[in-house]
């Protein structure tokens, strides 16, 4: 049935009107009528809709709640990385950011000769760090069509039915751009009270804290459950867009004029100075607010700039999260234990009795090392004061003495521990405060080892997790890491709880894996003292395996990242005849691809960005990234608006037809060649 046309008038008018008093409400925080008008609005609306279902629009303020719970939810892949900040808990903290970031800074824009950039005009801006669940957005001509959790920064969940039932997102921006915004959800104090009434009244436990009932609700697959729990969602930054602002702070703006709810308590800082002072006053003034605020987000306020400080392997350099100062308990340590890494250092842990700090119940505390265990004279029975700040491993901070125990004992450092295998011998190394195990390759310490392999970080072989790294151990089938990419079938069928298709589903994934970055083979190793940001280090200054393998201690040492301690680490790791045998093996089974290095801003391709699709003749596809990102350029996966160009080789995929949908320029191979000269 088509409907009259004063009803698609009046139907057209209703949405206007309800959208309206929708933005001021709940972005603006001010009502020009009462809730009660503004629900009779929307049953009109729903009323109307129902009469004529075929004018339901997906931006129609009736949409906000589905109908059927959702089965599942899918996975999204991120269009872009989705990254988290490294964290600063000092005025120290947050004062060496800022020399790293003017150093870096200066090397990369060659501030010293050619003064492209005055390191004073440095601004930086503050924003509130709300603690809440990561959101990602991403809007088609004005129109919501995904939201997605962050995940593990590559595949989030499609949690876009549960999103659109917060009325803080809007369906459709004040413009029809295409855009992928991030922000966070988040519960307000006092409808974290409301919901724990409820829940008391219910006869049914409460819940812990906001936070954990905004990423919980997130996760439900009933979305009238979502909206019954009234989230709010502040939006903080731009992802991709057609056309990005020069700053930060410009772009704040820019996501309130799209009709997003962006926190109001910002301030451009033109110093380090300023930033310090803009924390100090909000961890007094956070409280009085009505969602949770644990630190601040400091950001360089310049888009440039913040490309050209560019990030580590894990989080951007441009940005930080100073964070308040950590909440503190009381509780009683219970036992003292130990725990094996993979490089057979042995770390004390505390059994602590379960306390509730920071939103978490904690069992165990890190003790960290002999010398802070005699520090703290930390005993078995002692009342303790345990401190966590952010998701990071809680501390004891102090021991309450006037509560200890009368026939208290100082803690003796073992000599040898059952962990580590043998006869449990271990020794501390000159130098260090670590204590390892004296025998090397323990069977626990194998474990861990394997474990890391295996990760998502090194190999990532999904279907090698720790229990059947366990397995394959116990039977014998892997002692070196080349064994893994030499299992046969017949070896897995003939063992306990394998199939067939849990032994194809390996097997396949580790063939997926016999191909890996140089930082992540180094991550993989496990050679004591690099972790992911060294490895990458390492790999941008010697771009090649065999010269890290054979580089000396003096060149080692000057590397920024590096220094003396670890540069002795690699040195002596690859020293070892042990190890050369094992990467030798590991180097049979699997090949290191050619790594492209970072390279310094500018250059005649600088601020261009090239998507490539086909198979070149003349050069390989590795190769002409490098040349790209040699002259400045940068190389994205897929196509949008900002490709500058499409690279397009014989038998090209879908990124061709998509370039051309999207106006992108498409280059030949020779066009491309002429190009870079």
């Amino acid at each position: 049935m088509s409907a009259p046309k004063e009803i698609i008038e009046r139907l057209k008018k209703l949405k206007e009107a309800i959208e309206k008093y929708r933005y001021e409400y709940h972005v603006l925080d001010k009502s020009s009528i009462s809730p009660e008008a503004l629900d009779s609005l929307k049953r009109e609306l729903v009323e109307v809709e129902t009469n004529y279902p075929a004018l339901i629009t997906s931006d129609s303020p009736s949409q906000r709640v589905a109908g059927k719970p959702l089965p599942e939810f899918e996975k999204v892949t991120h269009k872009v990385p989705q990254w988290s900040f490294n964290d600063a808990f000092t005025e120290e903290d947050i004062r060496d950011f800022d020399i790293r970031v003017k150093r870096f800074l200066a090397a990369r824009l060659n501030l010293g000769s050619e003064k492209r950039f005055n390191l004073a005009d440095l601004f930086y801006v503050c924003e509130l760090k709300i603690d809440g669940l990561k959101i990602v957005l991403e809007y088609e001509k004005g129109i919501l069509k995904t939201a997605a959790t962050r995940g593990d920064g590559k595949i989030g969940e499609n949690v876009t039915q549960n999103v659109r039932t917060i009325e803080s997102v809007p369906l459709r921006l004040q413009r029809a751009v295409d855009v992928i915004v991030e922000g966070e959800v988040w519960l307000g104090k006092s409808q974290f009270q409301k919901l724990n009434a409820e829940q008391k009244k219910k006869g049914e436990s409460e819940f812990a804290n906001p936070r954990n009932i905004a990423a919980g609700s997130i996760r439900q697959l009933d979305s009238k459950i979502v909206a019954s729990r009234q989230l709010e969602v502040f939006i903080y930054d731009l992802a991709q867009a057609e056309n990005v602002p020069a700053t930060q702070i410009e772009e704040l703006k820019y996501l309130e004029e799209l009709g997003f709810k962006v926190n109001k308590y910002r301030r451009l800082c033109k110093n380090i100075d300023e930033v310090v002072s803009f924390w100090r006053e909000w961890q007094k003034s956070a409280p009085k607010e009505d969602y949770l605020i644990d630190g601040v987000v400091i950001k360089v306020d310049e888009i440039k700039l913040q490309e050209a400080l560019g990030y580590t392997g894990k989080a951007p350099r441009w940005g930080i999260a100073f964070k308040f100062p950590a909440q503190q308990v009381t509780t009683m340590v219970e036992d003292i234990v130990f725990q094996v890494g993979r490089t057979g250092v042995v770390t004390p842990v505390a059994r602590l009795r379960p306390v509730l700090v920071a939103g978490s119940v904690v069992s165990r505390a890190t003790l960290h090392n002999e010398d802070e265990i005699k520090r703290l004279d930390v005993r078995i029975g002692d009342t303790v004061i345990l401190q966590k700040a952010g998701d990071v491993i809680p501390d004891i901070v102090q021991v309450v003495k006037e509560l200890r125990i009368r026939k208290s004992h100082p803690f003796v450092w073992p000599k040898k521990i059952p962990e580590c295998g043998g006869d449990g011998k271990i020794k501390r190394i000159t130098g260090e405060v670590a204590w390892r195990c004296v025998d090397k390759n323990s069977f626990i310490i194998q474990k861990r080892r394997f474990y890391h392999f295996a990760s998502k970080h090194c190999f990532d072989i999904e279907e090698l997790g720790p229990k059947t790294v366990d397995l394959l151990l116990a039977q014998g089938l892997i002692s070196s890491y080349a064994d893994i990419f030499s299992l046969k079938r017949g070896d897995l069928l003939a063992l306990p709880r394998f199939a067939e298709k849990s032994a194809d589903n390996l097997l396949a994934a580790v063939e997926e894996r016999k191909q890996i970055a140089l930082p992540r083979f180094l991550t993989a190793l496990s050679i004591p003292q690099v972790g992911e940001e060294t490895a990458i280090d390492l790999a941008n200054h010697f771009e090649d395996f065999q010269k890290i393998a054979t580089a000396i201690f003096d060149e080692l040492e000057k590397i920024n990242g590096v220094g003396p301690i670890v540069a002795k680490s690699i040195v002596d790791w690859f020293a070892s005849s042990a190890n050369k045998k094992l990467v030798n093996d590991l180097l049979k089974q699997v090949k290191i691809e050619k790594f492209i290095p970072i390279k310094a801003a500018g250059g005649p391709l600088a601020g261009k960005t090239f998507v490539l699709t086909g198979t070149l003749k003349s050069l390989e596809r590795e190769e002409a990234k490098q040349k790209i990102r040699e002259r400045g350029g940068a190389v994205a996966e897929s196509v949008s608006k900002k490709t500058s160009f499409v690279l397009v080789g014989a038998e090209p995929g879908t990124k061709a037809s998509r370039a051309a949908a999207l106006g992108v320029p498409q280059l030949s191979e020779s066009e491309f060649l002429k190009l870079i000269g």
